[in-house]
């Protein structure tokens, strides 16, 4: 008898190895970029009155030549394992290298679209090291805190609030996180004390999930969706040229929440362009290329073709955006 136990614990344990084997080389598949490679916008032109650059994840920078903001400023991207097993904290860094790279030493904002670590933990650190201030949630706020950002140097937003600096005005439309394992869509939980790290990366709670209605006194209008969730009918009677469409999860949602959403966010802004952000394999670090995440997170190719179609029959010109070159944003 106890012999037949033994084996049988060996082959469980053997059983457990293969599966977890078998895990780890799914995780590693992931669709190639290769069919998109035409839909990459080019360099911006010398002149261009408004450049964008993009850094993986929701991390854009918006810049006139005399005012630059920037959202999330996500540049640590702690590896799988240290997120799952242990306690992660803002890669200084990182964050040093990555602003080098984007060639930034002055903001006038960093504006996390929401308050989850792979958005708004570096973000105070972003802030701090460019003079901006660090605009966002309550949520956002007491991740400031944590971080030892002055109180003079944040400012809280709420639903409806409107924000301007430069040539910029920015509206805070409140919206929804894209449903996961991690976020049912619908409730979101708050940062109620400052968050010292290093810390659990659930400590980052969601926060307000917002919509990002940024206008210039030129005229132009942008839309930054951070995350692939909406709210219906939230964006009603607003307008929008681009819009940056937070895509992550969205593969393995149905094809009719997939329809749902351009309707909710593309069509109803009055979109012309439209640029996916949220795509990246975030665990991976930024001196890497982008790549789509893993097959078991989402499916990249499934997004792509639904909103290839649907560009198509609404006429919005679909495009990817170069990593960390300025580009311009608007369709000519």
């Amino acid at each position: 008898m106890r012999r037949w136990l033994i084996r049988a614990g060996l082959a469980l344990l053997a059983l457990v190895a293969v599966a977890i084997a078998a895990l780890m080389l799914l995780w590693q598949k992931r669709p190639s970029l290769e069919p998109y490679q035409s839909l990459t916008l080019p360099a911006a032109p010398e002149g261009s009155p408004i450049r964008v650059r993009f850094a993986g994840v929701a991390t854009l920078v918006f810049d006139d030549g005399d005012t630059a903001w920037m959202t999330d400023g996500f540049f640590s991207r702690p590896g799988v394992s240290k997120v799952f097993f242990s306690k992660i904290r803002p890669d200084e860094d990182a964050i040093n290298r990555e602003l080098k790279h984007l060639n930034i030493t002055r903001l006038a904002a960093v504006v996390p679209v929401h308050s989850h670590y792979d958005h708004a933990m570096d973000s105070p650190l972003v802030a701090q090291r460019t003079g901006a201030l660090l605009v966002g949630s309550a949520s956002t706020i007491n991740i400031g805190r944590g971080l030892g950002t002055a109180e003079d140097r944040m400012s809280v937003v709420t639903a409806g609030s409107v924000v301007e600096f430069g040539a910029w005005k920015l509206t805070f439309i409140p919206s929804r996180h894209s449903p996961t394992p991690f976020s049912d869509g619908k409730t979101s939980e708050t940062v109620l004390t400052p968050l010292v790290t290093p810390a659990r990366a659930t400590a980052w709670k969601e926060g307000t999930v917002w919509s990002i209605l940024a206008e210039h006194n030129s005229g132009r209008t942008i839309l930054v969706q951070g995350s692939a969730g909406f709210e219906p009918g939230a964006l009603a009677g607003r307008h929008a040229d681009t819009v940056f469409l937070g895509v992550g999860t969205l593969g393995k949602k149905t094809p009719e929440y997939r329809s749902q959403y351009w309707n909710e966010v593309v069509k109803q802004v009055g979109a012309r362009r439209v640029i996916p952000i949220h795509w990246d394999d975030f665990f991976l670090p930024l001196d890497e290329p982008l790549v789509p995440m893993s097959i078991l997170a989402d499916d990249f190719s499934a997004t792509m073709a639904d909103l290839a179609r649907f560009a198509q029959r609404d006429g919005v010109e679909l495009r990817m955006a170069p990593a960390f070159t300025p580009f311009t944003p608007f369709k000519p």
